[in-house]
This record gives structure tokens, C-alpha cells and sequence, in this order.
């Protein structure tokens, strides 16, 4: 089979690894890159003497037969529609896109155009999340009461999105997506330090039907470089800790149970402290299979793992936590939570 010709549009702070990891997969040629900044074209040019560099995604889409856009979340949308009218597949880097309305457009013309539009929420990709995803279906955990999340670090900030925005999506993506359904209602509580009207600290809550829980801190002002997440089930508990060297993944047999007999209520319930089990993961960087994954779907071998539909239920959950917290943290309800 010949390689598949991938291009990247926006190779800045994080769209170059992308460009990085596309160079070094076997089966992928890394076949344009545009960027509207000249030193980093001229940073391509000399890395990858190869590929073409243009600063027109146009030209660039006429070259590809896959495409990943990574530029500023403002240009998302339209970089999609683009993609999508030319027929060519597209990741689309988080987030998908800044507005529902937007977000709704880039998946209805990707549907009527049966044109392949991914979404890059890269941690739904982790091992260590496929290995979540299946202790919470196979009932490994018991029924999750309620789970939270820390993603905290000193920098990068940002100057055109917030934490919420910045971050947010990581946590959000990984909680719908263990979960299997969408929260019905949301509140976010933040400030704004370092630049006006740009939280640099966000607090997430989630409220599902199901009455799970979720929380996200988010905050790129902070002494701690924190990514961890803990699951509460009814029978055990988990802890993933991505900043972990090794044994990122810790699971607790740890629990209050209820007992059958019992004289009062006090009496109804008992601790549990049980094993600390530390499971085999398969191996692998999230960002190497993400792209593997999006090459596959390019190439009509795989269905889309996080589509376009994802994408519009984050951006539903960040749009309606964007609301509460211009209100103080109000709780706002989630627009089509189904």
C-alpha cells in the first residue's frame, strides 16, 4: 500500500508534533505544512527539506490526502469547512471549535459530505483510558459514584483562550468518554490573575444523570505540574497519574460496603481496605496513536474513535461552563445533554 500523504496546517507550540510525529510513521509521508508565520516556515524547511511549505492551506489541501489542523482555535472552523468541501479527512485539534453553532456546522458538513472529520481529544487515546473504559464496562469498578481531575502547571499561558478552553478539553473528552453520556448540567468557578478577562484557573463541575459526579481543576498558575485522575466505583477505586515516571496506573480494592444484617444504621455499613493492585498497560505515547488511528480512518480501514460528534458534545459542556462562569458559577444546563 502507498504511504498515506498527510499535511499539517499550523506547526506552532503544539501543531510541530504533530509535524514531528508524521515525519517518523512508516506508512505516512509528511507532504506540506502551512503556517502563517515565516520563521516557522523557514524552521520546517530546514527540518523537513521534503515537504512542501506554503502559508495558503488551499494549496496545501490540493497536495494531501489527509490533514491535520492544529492553527489557533479561532480558525478552526473554518480550516474544517475548507477541508470538508475539498474532500479531504481531518483531525481537528481541540478544541473542535469556540462556539456550539460552529462546532454544529463543522459536523453537519462533514455528515452531508460523508467526508471523515476527527476531533483531537488525544487522551481518550491513552492506554492507560482504554484500560478505565473497560474496568468501568466490565464492572471491575462497580457503578463510578463520582470522579475528578487535576490539570495544573506554571505556564504556558495563554493570550487567546482561557483555561477552560485551553485545558478543559482534555478532562472533559475523558469523562464523557468513561462515562458514556454527557452531563446535564455544569458550574465553573474561576479568575483571571495575569491578563483580563482570561481565567487562569478554572473549577469544573459536572452533573450527570446518572447522579455521577465529575470535577476538573484547571489552571496553568500554579507551583505543582499535576495530570491525574481519580475514578470512585462502588467496588473499587482508581488512580491515574500521567506525570508518574512508571506504574502510572494504581488500582484500590478499597470501599464501603453495606452489610445484609444489621441492628442500626450506623452499623449498615463497613470499611474496606483491600490491595493496591498495580495492572499491566499496553504500551504507547497517546499522540503516535491518535495518528495511527486518524491515517487508518484517512484510509477508510477504521470507524472514527473521537468524531465529529464528540467534538459538539465538549464543545456543548465548554460553552455552557463558559456561561456559568461569567455568571459567578451559576449551574448552566448542558444544550442537548441527551
Amino acid at each position: 500500500m502507498s504511504r498515506t500523504r498527510v499535511g499539517v496546517i499550523g506547526a506552532g507550540a503544539w501543531g510541530k508534533n504533530h509535524v514531528r510525529t508524521l515525519a517518523g510513521m512508516k506508512d505516512v509521508e509528511l507532504t506540506a505544512v502551512c503556517d502563517a508565520s515565516e520563521a516557522t516556515r523557514e524552521r520546517v524547511r530546514t527540518q523537513y527539506p521534503d515537504t512542501h511549505v506554503t502559508d495558503r492551506p488551499a494549496d496545501l489541501l490540493g497536495r494531501v490526502d489527509a490533514v491535520v489542523i492544529a492553527a489557533p482555535a479561532p480558525l478552526h472552523c473554518v480550516l474544517a469547512l475548507e477541508a470538508v468541501a475539498a474532500g479531504i479527512p481531518a483531525l481537528v485539534e481541540k478544541p473542535f471549535a469556540l462556539s456550539v453553532r460552529d462546532a454544529e456546522a463543522m459536523a453537519e458538513a462533514a455528515e452531508l459530505a460523508r467526508v471523515p472529520l476527527l476531533v483531537g481529544h488525544l487522551l481518550v487515546h491513552h492506554p492507560i483510558i482504554d484500560v478505565l473504559h473497560g474496568m468501568l464496562r466490565d464492572d471491575s469498578l462497580g457503578a463510578p459514584h463520582y470522579l475528578y481531575s487535576q490539570r495544573v502547571n506554571l505556564g504556558q499561558v495563554r493570550p487567546d483562550e482561557n483555561a477552560l478552553w485551553s485545558l478543559g478539553p482534555h478532562d472533559v473528552s475523558i469523562a464523557l468518554h468513561l462515562l458514556g453520556e454527557a452531563p446535564v448540567s455544569v458550574a465553573a468557578h474561576g479568575h483571571a490573575y495575569l491578563q483580563p478577562g482570561i481565567e487562569d484557573v478554572v473549577f469544573l463541575t459536572m452533573h450527570f444523570r446518572s447522579g455521577v459526579v465529575a470535577h476538573a481543576q484547571l489552571s496553568w498558575l500554579d507551583p505543582h505540574k499535576e495530570r491525574k485522575l481519580t475514578v470512585v466505583g462502588s467496588r473499587q477505586m482508581a488512580v491515574f497519574d500521567d506525570m508518574a515516571p512508571r506504574e502510572k496506573l494504581r488500582i484500590y480494592d478499597k470501599g464501603i460496603d453495606r452489610k445484609e444484617a444489621f441492628v442500626s444504621a450506623s452499623e449498615s455499613l463497613s470499611l474496606r481496605e483491600g490491595d493496591i493492585r498495580i495492572p499491566r498497560v499496553p504500551g504507547g505515547e497517546p499522540l503516535p496513536l491518535q495518528l495511527a488511528h486518524f491515517v487508518r480512518v484517512a484510509r477508510g480501514s477504521a470507524p472514527e474513535k473521537t468524531d465529529a460528534a464528540d467534538g459538539v458534545r465538549v464543545v456543548r459542556v465548554l460553552e455552557a461552563a463558559s456561561r456559568s462562569l461569567s455568571a459567578g458559577g451559576i449551574p448552566m444546563t448542558v444544550e442537548n445533554a441527551g
